[in-house]
């Protein structure tokens, strides 16, 4: 796996926020972060990542912002979603596009193109980005084939960068204890 590296990191502006914020809110349907919040964008090869306080929580791909992984674990959406099944889990968490038969649910508001999240109907909890390739109507006649593209998914790149790094020493192992 390639690492992702920061290119051009700065501190948005308030102005930034809010608007981010309010188009964040009209997507997902979630209150997400606000004023009171440290904010920084920093350019990568992919797409540009939102740092809120710290954490990348929210990316702007082709010019459209979206929650990460883990950002949807911090401020649950209830806009976009399509529910898979616990037989596509496995498959959806390890980056696989999703496919129409492990469809259970689709909110009725998504049409092609859009960005979605992924969520298992057991916990409801998020697994993956992907982008939309048929309406959520389409989505929910179980027809054959992929119906959301993967982009971000739990363990990839994105996520691994934002995992806490292990602490390593320089002495060795029989002089900490």
């Amino acid at each position: 796996m390639t690492e992702l590296r920061f290119r051009k990191r700065h501190r948005m502006r308030l102005k930034e926020v809010e608007s981010l914020a309010t188009r964040l809110k009209e997507i997902l349907g979630t209150e997400v972060f606000g004023p009171l919040d440290t904010v920084d964008m920093a350019e990568c090869p992919e797409y540009d990542v939102v740092l809120v306080n710290g954490k990348i929580l929210s990316i702007v791909l082709q010019g459209e912002p979206f929650l990460t992984v883990r950002g949807l674990l911090v401020y649950p959406a209830t806009k976009r979603y399509i529910t898979v099944d616990m037989g596509a889990v496995k498959f959806v968490a390890n980056g696989a596009d999703v496919m129409g038969p492990g469809v259970v649910e689709a909110d009725p508001g998504i049409v092609e193109g859009d960005f979605v999240w992924i969520r298992d109907i057991r916990n409801k909890r998020p697994l993956a980005i992907g982008r939309a390739l048929v309406s959520a109507e389409t989505i929910m006649r179980k027809g054959k084939g992929k119906v959301a593209s993967s982009l971000h998914y739990v363990g990839d790149k994105l996520w691994a960068l934002d995992e806490p790094k292990e602490e390593t020493t320089d002495m060795p192992e029989d002089e900490l204890a």
